[in-house]
């Protein structure tokens, strides 16, 4: 993705700072500041402070605004889990998915967040907090290019943003399709409205905003439950792994999770299992 960064007052120099420990950093140590002590409990890499590497444009998760403040349902959520981990100072900064997880396991950042899937061959790069979404995979398309479901996409060439849940599942399930890779959503998008792409496979709630935009249609829904979103951390994280899914139990119990989904997902399916205990069901499950 485009790199964003938020800037509010004093994230600039912030960002800078990252930056400087970022490279300080190469080769794939971990930044001196970043070892765990009593000030800095959970090995940030710098005390007091998340600096999180996500995405600028996969709205309603992670997105800049006009101003340039990253906001979307992933944000709010991590913000209101890193409070109840005991630090307020988040600092967001975009991405390019394909690098993120790479980015968070060379400590240039703390955590990604992103709505990024936990599959296992992510967790050999980095580990993850608990679950905290789960949604479904959308084809998107031209009103005029006669693509009415998945088996329309045959013989067609299919955008997918490198390094994604979409990518891995157009490569196992659309064979026959042509896959054409790009670095981010917009970029994809642009390339649908031009016939250079005849389609692109992205995240549902991203497709009914690119829909709403440019007048595209959707010529399928996949579930998509297998691999539900979660917070991105460094290996050997653990206290801050494990207070970041402390954090997420509280905000899905005491009714936070709901609120934020019901803001940022209006009208779509819920995920039935990230609900307080009193409002599932016997068999937790995803309804549509």
């Amino acid at each position: 993705m485009t790199k964003r960064l938020n800037f509010r007052p004093g994230v600039i120099v912030a960002a800078a700072v990252a930056t400087l420990l970022a490279l300080s950093g190469c080769g794939g140590s971990t930044p001196a500041s970043s070892s765990t002590s009593a000030e800095n409990p959970y090995g940030l890499i710098q005390a007091g402070t998340v600096r999180v590497a996500s995405l600028g444009d996969s709205k309603p998760y992670t997105f800049a605004d006009a101003q340039g403040n990253f906001t979307g349902f992933d944000v709010e959520l991590f913000k209101d889990v890193a409070h109840r981990a005991g630090v307020d100072n988040v600092v967001f900064t975009g991405q390019d998915f394909s690098g993120l997880l790479a980015a968070v396991a060379n400590g240039q950042f703390d955590v990604g967040v992103a709505a990024i899937g936990i599959t296992d061959k992510r967790k050999e790069t980095v580990d993850f907090s608990d679950g905290y979404l789960a949604g479904y995979l959308t084809v998107i398309t031209t009103k005029t290019s006669g693509i009415t479901d998945a088996n329309g996409l045959s013989g067609k060439r299919l955008g997918v943003v490198q390094g994604t849940l979409q990518e891995a599942y157009a490569v196992k399930n659309f064979t026959s399709a042509n896959l054409v890779r790009f670095p981010d959503n917009n970029t994809a998008i642009a390339a649908v409205n031009s016939g250079s792409v005849d389609a692109h496979f992205l995240d549902y709630e991203a497709a009914k905003a690119y829909q709403e935009q440019h007048g595209l249609v959707s010529a399928a829904d996949i579930p998509s439950f297998d691999a539900p979103a979660g917070f991105a951390v460094a290996k050997g994280k653990t206290a801050f792994k494990e207070a970041l899914n402390k954090g997420l139990a509280e905000a899905m119990e005491d009714g936070t999770w709901k609120k934020l989904y019901q803001k940022w997902f209006p009208g779509s399916p819920m995920p039935e299992q990230y609900l307080p205990k009193a409002e599932q069901t016997a068999t937790p499950a995803p309804s549509k």
